[in-house]
């Protein structure tokens, strides 16, 4: 039996760390099962590279753990460690391909992070407070 495969991915706040392991297909986040996941928007977005994968997806397990962030970056996090967790795990150039193709945030992560808040501007980054002249 092959040793498991550790990957993490990140959006903004939020880390997910997945595990995957050969099994039978089952994907957990949280340890809750990705049939369960509300709302179903983000259900289907963390389907997406285990339907690429096809037959690939079906003889793995996948734990993901994640923390951090709001529920929609928490799904492009768990998202993308599915798919990189899923290319590392198969090692297959093809799928890889497919991914890349598909979406590239499936497997290459989005460095956008919040800007810092700066001193005098109402708690705002860029906002400041309005001039009057007269």
């Amino acid at each position: 039996m092959s040793q498991p495969i550790h990957v993490s991915g990140k959006r903004k706040r939020a880390v997910a760390r997945a595990v995957v392991r050969a099994g039978k297909g089952d994907v957990r986040i949280n340890r809750v099962p990705l049939d369960v996941v509300e709302p179903k928007l983000f259900r289907l977005k963390l389907r997406e590279p285990l339907m690429l994968a096809g037959d690939a997806a079906h003889k793995v397990d996948i734990d993901v753990n994640v923390s951090g962030g709001g529920i929609s970056s928490q799904a492009d996090a768990s998202r993308l460690a599915i798919a990189k967790a899923l290319v590392a795990f198969t090692k297959n150039e093809k799928l890889k391909e497919a991914y890349l193709n598909y979406d590239r945030s499936l497997l290459v992560a989005d460095v956008r992070r919040k800007e810092s808040a700066k001193p005098n501007r109402h708690g705002q980054a860029r906002a400041k407070r309005q001039k009057s002249y007269r």
